[in-house]
């Protein structure tokens, strides 16, 4: 039999994981820091009443398909909703909003490397805020570990329509003249450097 404190625990340890994730997904998907606090204060209020059993592995699923559905009502209600049902995809106002922070300085980072390394951090995120919506939502929820079955899942859409989504933006990114200058300076600086050893080694010989 489950006891109070087994699922207390439970619903402790969730919000410890999945609670600021929870709270970037919703402010893109609002554009408001405060709705989305009750947005998520909500999901978790939800999740009290749930099952750990009942639940199981999907739990992740779970909180983002609730966390979705109950964005969906706030802009319902305000009058924000997409005609489409589309949500409003916000772009992050915060560097380490979506996936985007920087990687720290330490003793075995470049601070060239890393500043460019920010740059292209930067520029990604202002790529994925120009996508369309369908496919800023289904990029964010792929770098966050949710299998193409999981989004289509959440976002109550055919998982053929979530690969083709995921598909077409990444590939816009990719294909983005920023992105391939960069990619391309990269891939000339690596084979400079790989040269540059292999003469080296040449001359020690």
């Amino acid at each position: 039999m489950e006891r109070d404190s087994d699922r207390r625990e439970w619903v402790l340890a969730a919000l410890d994981q999945f609670e600021g994730r929870l709270l970037r997904y919703a402010q893109r998907l609002l554009g408001n820091l405060d709705d989305s606090r009750d947005v998520v204060q909500f999901v978790f209020l939800r999740l009290c009443d749930q099952s750990p059993d009942k639940i199981g592995d999907r739990l992740a699923q779970w909180l983002y398909t609730v966390c979705r559905n109950r964005a969906l009502d706030v802009l319902r209600a305000s009058g924000r909703e997409k005609a489409n049902g589309h949500v409003g995809w916000a772009p992050p106002t915060d560097p380490r909003e979506g996936g985007g922070q920087s990687p720290p300085y330490g003793r075995e980072n470049d601070p060239a490397d890393s500043a460019e390394e920010a740059e292209l951090h930067a520029l990604l995120r202002l790529l994925v805020a120009a996508l369309p919506a369908s496919q800023r939502e289904a990029i964010d929820l792929w770098s966050d570990g949710f299998s193409y079955q999981q989004i289509a899942e959440i976002t109550s859409q055919k998982e053929g329509h979530i690969r083709v989504l995921v598909h077409r933006g990444l590939k816009a990114i990719r294909e983005h003249p920023q992105v391939r200058a960069l990619v391309d300076d990269e891939s000339t600086q690596a084979r400079s450097a790989s040269e540059g050893c292999s003469r080296g080694a040449a001359t020690c010989r």
